[in-house]
């Protein structure tokens, strides 16, 4: 059962309509109720108040899910590319004509403001919109024969059914990202959002319902997260796995899905350098890495986790970015003028507030923020460090959160070799106007993704993805249709014969 409580509603300008938010969770033929009949709480972030109540699910109805989704392909395969493009098309039609109570709804249960939040909801439905024409573009081969008495040919089908885990800090974005490839190639899905932000993962399964994909295409389990992947993993009828978060449970999945050989596609921690060259545009690299820090309260796999400040422009940068970053206004996602919003959990403050002490004992110095901000719950001052070293916890590990340590550097060199010391590998930020230099540091950089003069790269016709530890396969573009079909060669002999 999914109930939302009434007392949230003051929050949003709309209050979310029946025909959004449903009352049950998603399974199969329609929405269904979980067989413990145990919940699980939602929370807002920003004060603490439980907003909902969602059914707690574990592996008896994620095997029901995997059932439904496998039962369903069947036909869905065999919908035409054009049928299959008209429904995500609906769909993300539906999304945008939302968009305002997804973006709300999404800074109750996340905390992101509302500006972001709604931002998040376009970018979202851009992969639909994306994949509803890439449905039509799913194209095979002809092989021109070593043989004068065959033909060969080559084919693409959907993979079959996709398990979909997906994170909290971005409840739409991620899901879309990997639920538009995957219908628009003709997979069926199991997806298995965050158990701190559901309320959006339901609201858009209701959407797709709406939009006539048929039931038992899109399907959503949620609570116990280890009962749920393991399911996943484990089971012959999902033939893929796709995840978005932490590279210790990417590993584990990855073992899980090795004993039924599924294809995976992971999307991993980061460890971001963003690189000041003394030839940057100060404008640019500071409107870039604010941007690229804060954006989400730090709490994205792309952000610069790392500032990297060469020596000669050093001074002139550290003075204006921490100018800058003191006219963040922090706040309730819904408050006017919101910059950056509360930490997801008390445990994300805690990680924050972990590597901050560890820097400072290992020599840093705090130069802005650097504490829990006066407001509470699990907001933090967006903070500033100065003196890292490479060493320090900070710059070896994700920090997820707005501290933004400060390395300074001599050489080009100098910069390559501190962005590369890291298993991490999925984005990287440099700002020069020298264009031999960016394309020189861009080769050498070990990451799927490199921004030049600008923090905000993502786009759903670009390949998303990292390297090393940052996982496996890409998001978006034509690349990320690929992740959910198999190649079938074809060959055809005896083609001399007959008259």
């Amino acid at each position: 059962m999914f109930i939302l409580k009434p007392d949230a509603y003051p929050k949003m300008s709309k209050m979310p309509t029946s025909d959004l938010l449903p009352s049950q969770e998603g399974i199969g033929q329609g929405w269904v109720k979980c067989y413990i009949g145990r919940c699980f709480q939602v929370y807002n972030p920003a004060t603490g108040e439980v907003i909902a109540n969602v059914a707690c699910m574990g592996e008896r109805e994620t095997k029901d899910a995997i059932a439904s989704a496998y039962d369903t392909f069947h036909s869905w395969s065999k919908v035409t590319a054009t049928e299959r493009s008209k429904c995500l098309r609906n769909w993300y039609d539906l999304i945008l004509a939302h968009k305002e109570e997804l973006g709300q709804l999404m800074t109750l249960e996340q905390g992101k403001p509302l500006k972001e939040a709604i931002g998040e909801v376009t970018y979202g439905a851009s992969f639909i919109e994306f994949f509803a024409e890439e449905a039509k573009r799913v194209y095979g081969d002809i092989i021109p024969s070593t043989l004068a008495d065959r033909r060969l040919f080559v084919l693409k089908q959907p993979v079959g059914v996709v398990g979909a885990i997906t994170p909290w800090n971005f409840p739409l974005a991620m899901i879309t990202r990997k639920v538009g490839p995957a219908l628009a190639s003709g997979c069926t899905v199991v997806i298995k959002p965050s158990e701190l932000t559901p309320l959006t993962a339901l609201a858009a399964a209701e959407l797709s319902l709406q939009a006539g994909i048929p039931p038992g295409v899109v399907n959503v389990v949620m609570g116990n997260a280890s009962d749920i992947g393991d399911a996943l993993s484990a089971s012959p009828q999902v033939r893929k796995i796709t995840f978005t978060g932490s590279t210790a449970v990417g590993k584990k999945l990855m073992a899980g899905a090795a004993g039924t050989v599924k294809k995976v596609s992971l999307e991993l921690g980061g460890n971001a350098p963003c690189i000041i060259f003394d030839d940057a545009d100060l404008e640019v690299a500071l409107k870039g890495t604010l941007a690229t820090k804060f954006r989400n309260s730090g709490q994205t796999c792309v952000c610069a986790n790392r500032i990297l400040v060469q020596e000669g422009i050093y001074e002139k940068f550290v003075e204006a970015f921490s100018n800058a970053v003191q006219n963040l206004k922090v706040g309730d996602g819904f408050g006017e003028g919101v910059a950056q919003g509360p930490l997801i959990s008390e445990a994300a403050v805690e990680k924050v507030e972990s590597f901050v002490q560890d820097a400072i004992s290992k020599g840093a110095k705090v130069l802005l923020g650097g504490k829990r901000h006066s407001l509470g719950m699990t907001f933090y001052e967006p903070t500033l460090i100065t003196d890292v070293k490479n060493e320090m916890l900070i710059s070896r590990e994700e920090v997820f959160g707005p501290v933004a340590p400060i390395i300074r550097f001599k050489t080009e060199q100098d910069a390559i070799r501190i962005s590369n010391d890291t298993n991490a590998g999925l984005a990287a930020y440099i700002f020069t106007t020298n264009i031999q230099r960016s394309w020189r540091v861009t080769e050498a950089l070990e990451y799927g993704i490199v921004g030049i003069n600008e923090g905000l790269v993502s786009t759903e016709v670009a390949p998303f993805g990292g390297v090393k530890q940052s996982g496996l396969g890409r998001e978006g573009s034509k690349y990320g249709l690929d992740e959910y079909l198999e190649i079938k060669y074809v060959c055809l002999g005896d083609m001399t014969g007959g008259n």
